[in-house]
């Protein structure tokens, strides 16, 4: 069965087009890959011509993907790159070559979807991957990197078989929807791995559920700590792995954790790696909303830090910065860890700005201050983000530093009044 385009479709803008994937399916989160791998059965959808590198994990998705990206465009690697969410333009889910992806590609997969799901209901995630896997097989780049949305086993990303499956770390998130305790969300992000293929992970603890399943069916997996460690050697840091040793390296603007991850990766890829190669690919490597410097006077400092275990590498990371008073600006969604994350911040924060976000999911100010309730006097409530921001800027001197984060929303409102 296909469907013809609805009339209100035809000509239709990308941003007509995205409003219209956000109706047509009840639920945001509808985990499985039944509905999904259909329409893409009917697509003819493959990505055989590419060497394909999944990326799960709680945190670190990005980060990776972005090094990872670099490094192979640095050894003449064409390379597309599919991650979610966005922060500012939806367009950022697909990078080629580090360009964003125009409006036209996505507008013309969109349509293709369309006509052929027939009476298959798609999530707005199930039907964008949809049109990224699309554009990634025309275009045929010599590599894929997707970037799991959320767990790894149902995810919409999944339909694909990769040639790498990467985890980067697990921890407690999305508890709902991948369970409760690190060994059940371990399995769930186990789920990218092939048979017979390559499996990186960068979870430095022993996740019984992962070793498991890989030894199961037979993946050929490098583990942090036993195929490849971490050592900081004063203002640099040393990677090793069976084979080989990267000394003197530069820190990294992102979390070294997931350099290594990356380069373990890249050995599996047969890049020839160097420290001076790799050195300006970790100086050239930033991203958007990961511990991101906006201003220096005062300093505002934004992260899509929304776990505690992206709170606490979001802490550790303060110590680079010199601050008088710390002003926290948040917004988080109801179904995070709020307590978990904002605790951590208790001892460092002077002031607290809290803001409620305008999206389904989004805890009010009030829901969040709750959790803060011991520092009554130095809590302000708001309807929205930038509010909370302008009263922290108003009230920041210009050596305190503002921190931004507790969500992609939150951070995307505060960047688009700089950037």
């Amino acid at each position: 069965m296909t469907n013809s385009l609805p009339s209100q479709l035809s000509n239709a803008s990308l941003d007509n087009w995205l409003s219209y994937l956000e109706s047509i399916h009840q639920q945001e989160i509808d985990l499985g890959l039944t509905r999904i791998s259909e329409v893409a059965q009917r697509l003819n959808i493959s990505l055989s011509n590419s060497t394909v590198i999944t990326v799960a994990g709680t945190n670190g998705k990005g980060t990776t993907c972005a090094f990872l990206e670099n490094m192979l465009l640095a050894n003449d690697k064409s390379v597309a790159v599919y991650s979610s969410p966005h922060i500012e333009r939806f367009n950022e889910r697909l990078r080629l070559d580090k360009q964003e992806v125009n409006d036209q590609p996505l507008i013309t997969a969109f349509e293709q979807i369309e006509i052929v799901r027939g009476d298959i209901s798609l999530t707005y995630y199930e039907y964008t991957t949809l049109a990224a896997l699309m554009i990634c097989q025309q275009i045929a780049p010599d590599v894929v990197i997707l970037e799991v949305g959320l767990g790894g086993r149902l995810d919409a990303t999944n339909i694909m078989d990769a040639d790498i499956a990467v985890i980067t770390s697990i921890d407690l998130d999305h508890q709902a929807f991948l369970g409760d305790t690190k060994e059940l969300i371990g399995f769930e992000k186990a789920g990218i791995m092939r048979t017979e293929k390559v499996a990186v992970v960068g979870e430095p603890t022993k996740i019984t559920s992962i070793i498991e399943h890989a030894q199961n069916i037979n993946a050929r997996a490098q583990y942090r700590g036993k195929d490849f460690t971490v050592e900081q050697k004063g203002p640099t840091w040393c990677y090793r792995n069976n084979d080989m040793t990267i000394d003197q390296l530069a820190q990294p603007f992102i979390p070294v954790d997931n350099v290594a991850t990356a380069l373990t990766v890249l050995t599996q890829l047969d890049i020839e790696l160097d420290s001076e190669i790799v050195n300006q690919v970790i100086n050239q490597t930033k991203v958007a909303g990961r511990t991101e410097l906006l201003s220096d006077l005062p300093k505002v400092l934004v992260d899509v830090a929304h776990n505690p275990h992206a709170g606490r590498h979001l802490v550790k990371s303060l110590s680079n910065y010199q601050y008088e008073k710390l002003h926290c600006v948040v917004g988080m969604l109801k179904d995070k860890d709020i307590k978990g994350t904002l605790s951590l911040f208790e001892s460092h924060a002077s002031h607290w700005y809290l803001a409620s976000l305008d999206v389904p999911r989004a805890a009010n100010a009030e829901e969040l201050s709750r959790v803060l309730d011991n520092q009554t006097q130095r809590i302000n409530c708001f309807d929205n983000v930038e509010q909370a921001f302008k009263m922290a800027l108003q009230n920041a001197e210009d050596n305190d530093l503002i921190l931004v984060f507790g969500s992609f929303f939150t951070v995307a409102d505060v960047r688009k009044l700089f950037i």
